[in-house]
């Protein structure tokens, strides 16, 4: 999605409330999965938004991702496929664009 197109979307949008990315049901679905690796981003505008967030079997901390949005859906990519992968903002415990890896999806992706 170009920025033009980025900026009248979110100004549709403006004053809706926020889908967050979900990182309890990705530390889940990353576990479920047996994967090593595992992407995250919004849907429509993957390309600006999204980075590794799982990699060769560890959480990773330091990417650029951006994962919240009143329009596009936050998703998790595994193998190739997406999953819409969301909870609405004020539904999350205090969580945001930039969380990365809280300590409950911590536990689910550490729990043997």
């Amino acid at each position: 999605m170009n920025t033009m197109s980025a900026f009248i979307m979110g100004e549709i949008n403006r004053g809706k409330e926020e889908m967050v990315f979900n990182w309890d049901k990705a530390a889940k679905l990353i576990k479920d999965s047996g994967f090593k690796d595992a992407s995250a981003g919004l849907s429509g505008d993957w390309k600006y938004t999204s980075g590794e967030i799982f990699i060769n079997g560890k959480p990773k901390m330091s990417d650029y991702t951006y994962l919240a949005s009143t329009w596009a859906t936050p998703q998790i990519e595994i193998d190739g496929e997406y999953y819409d992968c969301y909870r609405m903002e004020s539904e999350t415990p205090n969580w945001h664009s930039k969380t990365m890896w809280p300590n409950s999806a911590l536990k689910i992706i550490n729990k043997d």
